[in-house]
């Protein structure tokens, strides 16, 4: 049996970086539940979706796996994140920007397959770097009125 690290792997690797959502048809339970905000629907297909959409935005997206912890049936991860933007994003047309962010996701495994999955990637500076966010001054402004 494939250990949960080595799942994460394949999911990060093979699925994110390389666009093999086949990985997610393999390697999901059919009662996958995807916690990301902004995944649509929230389940194997909503992910694929999102690395389908990703992939073609930043036809060279890639993520690289930084750190792991593994406890119990949960593996962490934090990743850094690449790409050009080459293709729509969203409401953003191509500005061929670069961009790289810091990427944490959270896998939940049972029996060798993929249950559930929270993902919180750096959108603050996927937008800064995209040009399609107040400067970091209104937001540190913006912050100090809230605290």
């Amino acid at each position: 049996m494939i250990s949960n690290e080595q799942l994460f792997r394949i999911l990060i690797d093979e699925g994110f970086s390389k666009g093999d959502i086949t990985v997610f048809d393999k390697y999901s339970s059919p009662d996958f539940v995807e916690h990301q905000y902004g995944f649509f629907p929230p389940d194997a297909e909503g992910v694929k979706k999102a690395i389908l959409g990703l992939h073609k935005a930043f036809p060279d997206f890639s993520m690289v796996i930084e750190g792991l912890v593994v406890h119990n049936d949960q593996v962490w991860g934090r990743m850094t994140a690449r790409g050009t933007q080459m293709g729509q994003f969203g409401p953003v047309p191509p500005t061929g920007r670069k961009m790289e962010i810091t990427v944490i996701d959270i896998m939940r495994f049972k029996d060798g397959k993929l249950v559930e999955h929270w993902g919180v990637p750096d959108r603050f500076a996927l937008m800064e770097q995209l040009g399609i966010k107040p400067p970091p001054r209104f937001v540190m402004k913006l912050m100090n009125l809230i605290h």
